[in-house]
């Protein structure tokens, strides 16, 4: 019997980050290009529209303004770890 392993991002204390975190709703390719949009001028919530993170709340236009201002998503990996998958 052999198990599947997969390789995931961890921080310092070990926690999962990044697109390998089981919540994660954006890759980390996604969080790049969103903060490349803002830089090149494009509204917190036009980007919010392209990548389908729109409510009738604005809670979506607040969480791109979190990653761009990397109040969400900031971690560096400081390892990667070997989990059962």
């Amino acid at each position: 019997m052999s198990t599947k392993t997969k390789i995931v991002q961890v921080d310092e204390r070990g926690r999962r980050i990044g697109e390998t975190h089981p919540r994660a709703k954006l890759t980390d390719h996604e969080i790049d290009l969103i903060r490349e949009l803002a830089e090149d001028g494009m509204t917190y919530q036009e980007i919010a529209a392209k990548f389908d993170l729109q409510d009738t709340a604005g809670r979506g236009r607040k969480y791109i303004g979190k990653i761009v201002r990397c109040e969400r998503r900031a971690h560096i990996a400081a390892k990667a770890k070997r989990i059962a998958a």
